[in-house]
Order: C-alpha cells, then structure tokens, then sequence
C-alpha cells in the first residue's frame, strides 16, 4: 500500500505492472522495476525516509485470499524474485534500504491477515517449491518482515511470526536469510493476546525486531516496554544492515519521471 498520495507525492504503479512488462520483455520490466524503485527512493529521502517496506516476495495462487492482490508481481518464484531483486536495487541506489515481505510468503494465505489469522495446509515440498522458493534469491536482503501465516505443515498451531520453527526451520535455515528480521504490524487481528504478549512472543520466537503501526500511544509503550535494546545477534544483523547502506546516486528525477512514465505507458499500449 503506497503511504505518500497526491497531491504531493506521485502515484506509482501495483507490482503487478512489473510483471505485465516482464511477461513480454524480461529485461524491460527488471528496469522498469528497479527505476520505479529509484523513485520512490527518492521522495523517501528528501522527507529524511530511509527505510521501505519493500520489495513484496509473495507469490499467489489461485483461490487464495486477494489482500496481497495486484501487489505481487507474479505467479511463479523466479519471476516473483527477479523483479523483488530489482526493486531492492533501485531502492539501495536511492540509499533507502529494502525490507523483503512477508518471508516466508503470504500468497497462499487464506485470509486477510489484518483481520484474522490465515491457515495455510500445503505440503512442506510444496510451500519448498513455490512460496519459500521465491525468497531463497533474497536471502542476502539486510532486513525482512515475517508473515502472520500459519503453515500446518512446519506449525501447525503458530504463524510464521510467532513460531520459532518457522524461524528456525524454514526463515533461517531453508531459506537462509540472517539479516535483521522484523515482524509484520503486532496490532493486527491475525494475532491473539495483549499487544504486550504478542511483542513478547515474537522476539521470543526470533524476530530481532517488533513492528507497531496503528499509532496508539498506549499499545506503543507497550510494545517499548516489551522490547529490550539491541543486543546479540540481533545487534549484529542491525548493524550489518545499516552497513549496506550507501548515498544516493545521482539522477535527474525530471528526466527519470519521464523515463518511468514512457515505460508504463508501453504496457498498454
């Protein structure tokens, strides 16, 4: 969901546009991709932003509930993973760092985790196959956010976020990914207990990190009242992420903006 609107900030294309150019020229819709990125790096930067939660490594199926939607950028792994590697690339060369979501994947869920808890029942060589596969190419992204999403087949009873053997067995390990893990919003009706539980349980789990997004003060001191200082592992992989980061590079937005726009408009032509 874009965050900054008009009139001040550009509107700029779902994820699924990517993929539409993709489909007809690999490379056209990895520039696409990456320069779009560029862009919103850079009305990021100039509020003094330096951090998105991007790129989505999602990967729907059919019957699945839409909450990821025309947000995905594609319907198989690679795909999926090539044109996340360029956004995050088009976002680092705008010194914005990339936050890959919802590791391990949200495109099977069944519901909309915002409002209640998805249960997904694949197969583990499945999930292996499709949703955790997208991720793997990733794993060298500096931060990830964890998917609210249960997966029966690895925990049948804790979602990703919560569980620590989905953070260990598949987020750790299959998937290999050691940067800085955060959790997906606690407030959301995914999850069950105090917003002080859920901190707890999430950092218990593995998460390095406990993301809070409704704005309430209260349920803010909670989740700080939860949350120790960084330390250990998880000091070390917050560190190495902000390591990554780097200056923008130059662009000419005027002439960029243009660019994006002509190859936007190529997918309907």
């Amino acid at each position: 969901m874009q965050r900054l609107q008009p009139p001040h900030w550009p509107v700029y294309p779902p994820g699924m546009a990517y993929g539409r150019i993709y489909d007809r020229d690999r490379n056209a819709g990895l520039a696409a991709a990456r320069l779009g990125a560029r862009l919103i790096a850079a009305d990021l930067a100039e509020l003094g932003i330096n951090v998105d939660c991007l790129p989505l490594a999602d990967v729907p199926v059919g019957g699945a509930d839409p909450v990821i939607g025309d947000r995905a950028y594609g319907e198989t792994p690679d795909k999926v993973a090539a044109i996340a590697g360029a956004i995050a690339e088009g976002l680092a060369a705008g010194g914005v760092l990339p936050v890959l979501k919802h590791i391990p994947g949200h495109g099977r869920a069944n519901a909309d985790s915002h409002e209640k808890l998805p249960v997904v029942q694949a197969s583990r060589a499945t999930l292996e196959a499709t949703d955790f596969a997208a991720f793997r190419p990733l794993k060298r992204l500096p931060l990830a956010m964890t998917g609210h999403v249960v997966f029966t087949a690895i925990d049948p009873v804790l979602p990703a976020t919560t569980s620590a053997t989905m953070i260990g067995q598949v987020i750790r390990g299959f998937i290999g990914f050691d940067g800085l893990l955060m959790s997906d919003d606690v407030s959301m009706g995914a999850l069950s207990g105090s917003i002080a539980e859920r901190t707890r349980a999430s950092l218990a789990a593995g998460c390095d990190v406990v993301l809070h997004c409704n704005g309430k003060l209260g349920e803010m001191r909670a989740v700080a009242g939860q949350a120790p200082e960084l330390a250990g592992e998880a000091a070390r992989r917050a560190t190495a992420a902000l390591a990554v980061r780097k200056l923008p590079s130059d662009i000419d937005l005027a002439a960029a903006r243009r660019e994006f726009a002509a190859m936007m408009n190529s997918q309907v032509a």
